[in-house]
């Protein structure tokens, strides 16, 4: 089911800026038992990525009426949320005032092998680059060209995941999950200050780790230690953490702080759905 500014339907103008120049933003979350998983942060999240672009954020009760109607979709799915600065004429200058368009849409969970959860995944490098721009660094927008163009580097069923470096050779993230590491113990994600996107589960991550007494550290991380780490983890909110089992010649063993984590970003859910 989708809807388009609260009503049922899949088309928009063709005139949308989101359509013309990606202006907009997007966030993924799971839907369980008919309730939003982790709302209060995507919804955060979404206000941060709007005001980043200077888009006019929908408040919390529309969106939340628009979950409540695709609540007939079933019980457990896909909810992905997309707000573009709206219609406007020809040229990049933004209309004023704008009028956003508001487009939330169920899907099916992704299935993905048990085995991507329970062994690890598969991981590749990337040959393309991400470049610098450090005033949309962190924001989920929707131009995500960079993670398309990376997405078709492989057609193995094999590979879960690419990993993404920027043009400096500092390791970024997946192309759709955020990445840590882990090395003497301790947790390291790459800062995100002049490219990437940052996810709701990276920060539940980051939150969890203080909560428990393990140190994380927010820096550059070389595209080489990744390689060298005792663990490497990719996240996002619709896999929760895998663990990279296999990057090249580099194999991993099933890892003991995973495990941990994973336990306590169960805990948190079932405190604070």
């Amino acid at each position: 089911m989708i809807l388009v500014n609260g009503v049922p339907g899949d088309t928009i103008a063709v005139t949308d800026r989101g359509l013309a120049y990606g202006d907009g933003v997007f966030r993924t979350l799971a839907v369980r038992g008919g309730q939003p998983r982790q709302w209060r942060r995507h919804y955060d999240r979404l206000g941060r990525d709007c005001a980043a672009l200077g888009i006019v954020c929908p408040d919390e009760t529309t969106l939340r009426s628009d979950l409540a109607q695709l609540s007939n979709s079933g019980s457990d799915f896909a909810v992905k949320i997309i707000i573009t600065r709206g219609s406007g004429p020809r040229g990049y200058a933004p209309p004023s005032p704008a009028q956003p368009t508001r487009i939330v849409s169920a899907s099916a969970l992704p299935q993905y092998p048990q085995d991507f959860a329970a062994r690890g995944i598969r991981l590749r490098l990337c040959a393309i680059r991400l470049g610098f721009q450090p005033a949309l660094a962190g924001v989920k927008h929707l131009n995500r060209l960079e993670n398309v163009l990376a997405r078709r580097e492989w057609d193995d069923a094999d590979i879960a995941e690419g990993l993404l470096c920027d043009t400096e050779g500092n390791a970024i993230c997946g192309t759709m999950t955020n990445l840590f590491l882990v090395e003497r113990g301790a947790l390291f994600t790459p800062a995100l200050t002049r490219c990437g996107v940052a996810g709701v589960t990276r920060d539940r991550v980051i939150d969890a780790a203080a909560r428990h007494g393990v140190a994380c550290h927010v820096e550059n991380v070389a595209c080489e230690r990744v390689l060298q780490a005792e663990e490497v983890w990719l996240t996002n909110s619709l896999v929760g953490i895998w663990q990279a089992r296999e990057l090249g010649d580099r194999r991993w063993a099933p890892g003991t702080l995973v495990a941990r984590m994973r336990q306590w970003l169960d805990e948190e859910s079932a405190q604070s759905p």
